[in-house]
């Protein structure tokens, strides 16, 4: 059986998706990018803008009852690869106290939705 997610506190999606789908205890998060949900912008700086979609993530996944060591797999956009190290310092950060981090593809993209400059995707999973 499928169930929509929808949380006030990450953004509305921008375009016709949802902002995840649950199906037998496994959660299928869209690509979130760090728009504010308070003020619906987008911060300027790609530590702010990584911070937000961490955020927006962890609103999504309490909403739909799971956390972050549900985690199985993560997606990262990135429009600027050379922001891999400092990427990689905010979600070990992310990922603190997770004991088995999940699996991961980090990709250099030529540009993302509303100019943003980093966008991740989420698999959880229920045990």
């Amino acid at each position: 059986m499928r169930r929509r997610i929808l949380t006030d506190r990450a953004p509305k999606p921008v375009g016709p998706y949802s902002q995840a789908i649950e199906v037998n205890n496994t959660l299928y998060l869209s690509g979130q990018i760090g728009i504010d949900p308070d003020k619906g912008t987008l911060p300027g700086g790609f530590k702010d803008q990584a911070q937000q979609v961490f955020k927006n993530i962890d609103s999504i996944l309490k909403s739909a009852g799971y956390k972050r060591s549900d985690i199985v797999k993560v997606v990262i956009y990135l429009t600027d690869i050379s922001r891999f190290s400092e990427l990689n310092s905010l979600y070990e950060s992310f990922f603190e106290g997770v004991e088995v981090k999940p699996a991961r593809v980090t990709l250099g993209v030529k540009e993302l939705p509303l100019n943003a400059q980093i966008e991740v995707e989420v698999t959880a999973v229920k045990d």
